[in-house]
């Protein structure tokens, strides 16, 4: 409902041990936008550093000024924080206010990746902007398409916007197995995941997806 947020220690542990593949961590420590206080900085720092102790190969963030610009002060704060690890601005670059300037700001601060959709709900739909930002960033930063990526749309968002990487979660719903369910009551509010579903990635639509993309 809100979006992806920090993840714990103990399933980044359990990550590193069953991937070979390099594994980057979310760190956004609540639902909402982006525009963070002081405390919420000081939380993503601490997540960074409990998160490099405890393998990651990269950090991925995003934060914004109150007026919609990247904001470069706490970039450079959890930046520091970060290094020697790769850095990626996550979708938050979505909600920029001028995508041209977010980009060249994130460019100077040094960030290795920027996840998009270009400022649309999905890849597909951001497609001329994400071929814009491409063009635009050239080999100075990795433009990744993300948003709606499916198994039908893959090779169009990467023909079209001329990316080399994507991000795409894959995800599934699942049905609960518990025979025994209590359906007058809500974890959360009244407007809630179903208590009895949850979300996973398809290790099949994401071999296909990857398949997909090998070949465009």
């Amino acid at each position: 409902m809100e979006g992806g947020l920090t993840p714990s220690i103990g399933l980044l542990r359990k990550v590193k041990e069953n991937v070979r593949i390099p594994v980057f961590v979310m760190i956004r420590p609540r639902g909402g936008d982006f525009l963070y206080s002081e405390y919420d900085i000081e939380v993503m720092k601490e997540d960074i550093v409990a998160c490099k102790k405890n393998g990651a190969d990269g950090i991925v963030f995003g934060v914004l000024t109150r007026d919609g610009y990247v904001d470069e002060a706490c970039c450079q704060e959890l930046i520091d924080t970060s290094r020697p690890l790769a850095v990626t601005f996550h979708r938050a670059f979505d909600m920029t206010v001028d995508y041209k300037a977010a980009l060249e700001s994130l460019i100077k601060l040094g960030f290795e990746r920027v996840l998009t959709s270009g400022q649309e709900c999905s890849a597909l739909d951001g497609l001329p902007v994400l071929q814009e930002l491409v063009l635009l960033a050239g080999d100075r930063i990795i433009v990744v398409p993300a948003g709606g990526i499916t198994e039908r749309n893959v090779e169009r968002i990467l023909s079209g916007s001329g990316a080399s990487e994507l991000h795409c979660s894959a995800r599934v719903t699942k049905d609960s197995m518990m025979s025994h369910r209590n359906a007058k009551v809500r974890m959360g509010a009244t407007v809630s995941p179903p208590e009895y579903q949850y979300k996973v990635t398809d290790v099949g639509t994401l071999k296909n997806i990857k398949y997909i993309a090998n070949v465009t």
